[in-house]
């Protein structure tokens, strides 16, 4: 009866032969949640940013909404009113989509920025993996070959 050969033992000998460097791995772990941090902290900037804006329409709105919603003496004196309510919050509204394109300008640079941080970063830390893995399968195929 034939013996079955030990994938085990072939494995690890083969594996051994080619180290792998997993301090790369850590790194490329590490740089992502870093990147993640940031580009998250980045969203939730913009999030806080854009809320404070549109809570503060609203309370505008609501004040000259109050203002709009008073007795009058006059039946002309609403008309007055309602045109002025609107005037104002076609005036209130231009300045608030200023504000929310101030803060997805924002955005959009620094994640920019970010990414391309991280793509120069990711970049040289893959050239160093390369130059030192190339180093160890060199050095290995020639203790290999010595053997």
């Amino acid at each position: 009866m034939a013996k079955t050969q030990d994938m085990t033992t072939i494995l690890k000998d083969m594996m051994g032969a080619f180290p792998v460097d997993n301090s790369a791995l850590e790194d490329a772990f590490k740089n992502t949640a870093s990147l993640n941090e940031k580009l998250s902290s980045v969203a939730l900037d913009a999030a806080e940013k854009s809320s404070e804006i549109s809570s503060k329409w609203t309370k505008d709105t609501l004040a000259k909404l109050a203002d709009m919603s008073k007795a009058k003496a006059e039946p002309a004196d609403y008309a007055k009113a309602m045109t002025d309510f609107a005037s104002a919050q076609a005036e209130v509204a231009a300045e608030n989509m200023a504000a929310f394109a101030e803060v997805a300008k924002k955005v959009q640079s620094e994640t920019v920025e970010l990414l391309m941080t991280a793509g120069k970063d990711a970049t040289e830390e893959a050239t160093a993996a390369v130059k030192k893995a190339t180093n160890d399968v060199t050095a290995a195929a020639k203790k290999a070959a010595t053997k």
